[in-house]
């Protein structure tokens, strides 16, 4: 997983424009959230995730297939966050009959990770 774009607002842009592969998508909220892949053990080590995260996901969600997983990564958004991407990036969302379930849950992983940002920075 060192191959991660850098988590700035072009790669937020590049996960909502559909440039990022899911898979990276996922794999930027997975480091964020402190999962850490280990390839000598061949497994996630999940020491540095939150508790709140952990018990309920031991290893890292899909976040792109998994409805529960996104609903709860959409409830951990601050509420001052909840429009970033409208409010810092000018995000107007998807065109009716443009976008489905995985578009949507792409847009809350960008949402999570700008605000992931913004409360780092």
């Amino acid at each position: 997983m060192s191959n991660l774009p850098p988590l700035n607002t072009d790669t937020i842009w590049a996960i909502l424009n559909e440039e990022i592969d899911d898979a990276t998508v996922n794999q930027l909220v997975w480091h964020c959230l402190g999962y850490r892949y280990d390839p000598v053990t061949a497994k996630w080590d999940n020491q540095e995730v939150s508790a709140e995260w952990r018990d309920e996901y031991p290893q890292p969600p899909d976040f792109i297939e998994s409805r529960p997983a996104t609903v709860k990564l959409t409830r951990s958004i601050p509420t001052e966050y909840k429009q970033i991407l409208k409010e810092k990036l000018g995000f107007k969302g998807y065109k009716i009959g443009e976008f489905g379930p995985r578009q949507t849950r792409r847009a809350t992983a960008a949402n999570w990770l700008l605000s992931y940002m913004e409360q780092k920075s």
